[in-house]
């Protein structure tokens, strides 16, 4: 069924993409199964309401720099037996973000640390919050950087707003005191604020 060209020009207006795509459909499904119209509005409004959810999470996940899709779903659990299954499962209900509250994954290579705090990550994204994946050396050379052009607050602000950031691989680096001092800082302002996922192979 067409669309007149008024009402698509004010579904292209006002961003309702989705709608605007499936409105023929729907038309078509409406005057076929006799539905009133708060059906026909709930079921255009329910698709666009997804649409969008979609879509704020995958803009969501992009801009969280993650390394892989690595989901807790796919995680071989058979071939990590180190690993407590149950233990990660409370961890994705994800109560420790809610509480702000820190996680440190230790183990040595090999045995799945990032491939769990990235399916953490994920999960925390699909429910609504922010969040940032980092290399732990990455971080340390940024927070260097950002002492040349004065950017070091800007910095400490951008990163104490993330709901869950993960920091990966914090090993045996080789710091600079003000690298330390700005990391330190980084830390006090998301304390009892937001969260943190720190995967390390230190004991």
């Amino acid at each position: 069924m067409a669309i007149h060209d008024d009402l698509d020009q004010l579904l292209k207006n006002l961003k309702l993409k989705k709608i605007r795509e499936i409105l023929p459909r729907e038309l078509e499904h409406a005057v076929k199964n006799d539905a009133d119209c708060a059906e026909f509005l709930s079921r255009l409004l329910r698709e666009e309401y997804h649409y969008r959810q979609e879509r704020s999470v995958e803009y969501r996940i992009q801009q969280a720099k993650l390394p892989e899709r690595w989901t807790l779903e796919t995680f071989p659990f058979n071939k990590q037996p180190g690993v407590k299954q149950g233990v990660v499962k409370t961890l994705a209900r994800l109560d420790f973000v809610a509480k702000a509250q820190n996680i440190v994954l230790i183990g040595g290579a090999g045995v799945g640390k990032t491939g769990l705090a990235t399916g953490i990550l994920i999960k925390a994204i699909e429910n609504g919050y922010r969040g940032l994946f980092v290399k732990a050396q990455d971080l340390f050379d940024e927070m260097y950087a950002s002492l040349a052009d004065h950017a070091t607050r800007k910095l400490i602000d951008q990163l104490a707003r993330i709901d869950v950031i993960a920091i990966d691989e914090m090993g045996y680096l080789n710091l600079r005191p003000e690298q330390s001092n700005i990391f330190f800082k980084l830390m006090e302002e998301r304390y009892n604020r937001k969260s943190t996922i720190i995967t390390t192979n230190l004991e």
